[in-house]
């Protein structure tokens, strides 16, 4: 059996993997913040100029333990609340490697309110505790 590194099939390198949403089973509203850079603190933007938001989401897949995932979207998301069921819409991940270090993380088209769900106590980014520069709790 031929080990395949991630992001390599071949000569082919595979930097964004579609994922299938509907199998994050259970998807929950945490946060909603614009994405900073660490350094300047100034608001990160795509490639067409449009302000990124990072969107805390809880998941829980069928008989699986829960897990947050931050996932990038462009665009302000709207409408969204705490604690508030959520679809996530063109959901991928994709393999970062950046100054010796490397990681897991996900972007989407959108994320939106799931139809019939009722938004949580408080509408997301407002309400919250001041978050340092990496997001922890000051």
């Amino acid at each position: 059996m031929a080990v395949v590194k991630l992001g390599e099939v071949g000569r082919m390198s595979l930097k964004n993997l579609p994922l299938d949403a509907s199998r994050m089973g259970i998807a929950l509203c945490i946060s909603v913040e614009p994405k900073t850079d660490l350094e300047t603190g100034a608001v990160k933007a795509d490639r067409d100029g449009v302000p990124q938001w990072t969107v805390s989401v809880a998941v829980r897949p069928e008989a699986s333990k829960a897990a947050v995932i931050e996932i990038t979207v462009s665009g302000e998301p709207v409408g969204l609340g705490i604690g508030q069921h959520v679809i996530l819409n063109g959901l991928e991940a994709f393999w970062w490697e950046m100054n010796g270090r490397s990681g897991l993380a996900y972007r989407a088209e959108s994320v939106t309110a799931a139809p019939g769900s009722v938004t949580g106590l408080v509408p997301a980014g407002e309400g919250e505790a001041p978050r340092g520069p990496r997001g922890g709790v000051k």
